[in-house]
């Protein structure tokens, strides 16, 4: 990180990240065929329903990916204040005159064209928060402009998100910009006091609203209720379990079949466990972990401040979702809306993933590691 802006140069992107990417988008969109075949056909009448709308916002991704990579990712800088001030007000206006779906009002737009603006404060987020922190790198350690500053910014758009409500992206918003805090300076023990501070909080709100409680009693003992508020992580469990080493193969899921609500989406992995068994479940979390990896390592080389806090800030955000959404399909915390990167279906979200990826990519043109 030592390269000043004119001194770095471009270079080959890295190839590691390019191929995993990849990779993981082609068994993703296998896995979204065949996880949602049976549900489209009872819906739609049409077994390819889901597949034709993925590969087409597929298609829509890697034009965005490979153009944003070419895009000097230092031009981001400047213009995050404003990016983020217009994201905030698209929040806003969502909470009040969104679309609402499943008694959410998340969604911007009409008909089939939704987008969620949640999604473009992920990375206007990060990119502010990148540069901010670039420029305050000397202020990192200290509690105002290096913690309380930073945490106050987050919670503002955690309650904008929680009016929605959208529990999920709030918390990666928290996690991403604690990582981000960290990466730039931060001490560890302003988050362990803050985190003290936060149980009562967090008591509070499980009592307070009850959706967050039927979630936290389903996830102490889903067979409760297993017809109700534990249903979809039993028979998550079901299909987790019954794939064994090798799987049932592609596309001979049972949980697919109007068990398991929405396989296609969040609970995705589920059916991969169920069809390719704990191999294919150990093989998918190489591959994140490898494109996690070659993140950081973009994020340790970038030639300036603001392009390492943004690749780690970038790599964080796929790993938190990853962790969260392998965390929830194993039971191991409480259910929560978190699709996995590159395999739950989605529209704008596949985009702006992919886009994400994009910068990520340009970042690694201008940092010197071996790239292949």
């Amino acid at each position: 990180m030592s390269l000043t802006y004119k001194q770095a140069r471009r270079g080959k992107m890295d190839f590691w990240i390019f191929i995993t990417i990849l990779i993981l988008l082609s068994v993703g969109t296998i896995m979204v065929f065949s996880s949602s075949a049976a549900y489209a056909y009872s819906r739609f009448g049409d077994t390819y329903h889901f597949l034709k709308r993925q590969i087409i916002w597929l298609a829509v991704g890697m034009v965005a990916m490979i153009f944003v990579s070419n895009i000097d990712y230092r031009k981001y800088a400047k213009l995050s204040p404003y990016a983020l001030l217009a994201t905030f007000f698209l929040l806003l206006i969502t909470t009040f005159v969104g679309v609402e779906h499943n008694g959410a009002r998340r969604w911007l737009g009409f008909g089939s064209l939704e987008f969620q603006p949640s999604e473009i404060l992920k990375i206007t987020l990060i990119i502010y928060l990148a540069y901010s922190m670039s420029k305050n790198y000397r202020n990192m350690g200290t509690f105002l402009q290096g913690f309380a500053q930073y945490v106050a910014l987050a919670g503002l758009f955690c309650l904008l998100l929680a009016t929605q409500p959208h529990i999920s992206c709030a918390l990666i918003i928290v996690c991403v910009t604690a990582i981000m805090m960290v990466l730039a300076g931060t001490k560890i023990r302003y988050f362990v006091a803050c985190l003290g501070g936060m149980i009562p909080v967090i008591v509070f709100l499980i009592f307070k609203f009850d959706y967050i409680r039927s979630r936290f009693l389903s996830f102490l003992d889903p067979f409760a209720d297993k017809s109700d508020d534990g249903y979809q992580i039993i028979q998550s469990l079901y299909a987790i379990g019954s794939g064994g080493l090798f799987g049932k193969g592609i596309g001979r899921s049972l949980q697919k079949y109007l068990y398991l609500p929405e396989p296609y989406n969040d609970f995705i992995l589920s059916i991969l466990a169920e069809e390719l068994g704990f191999v294919g479940i150990v093989a998918v979390i190489f591959l994140f972990g490898l494109l996690i990896w070659r993140g950081f390592k973009v994020a340790n080389n970038a030639p300036d401040r603001f392009g390492s806090l943004l690749a780690g800030g970038i790599t964080a955000l796929i790993a938190v979702q990853v962790v969260i959404n392998i965390a929830v399909v194993t039971s191991s915390m409480p259910v929560t809306g978190m699709p996995l990167p590159f395999f739950s279906y989605g529209g704008t979200s596949l985009v702006f993933l992919m886009a994400d990826m994009g910068i990520l990519l340009n970042i690694s043109r201008y940092s010197s590691y071996e790239k292949f």
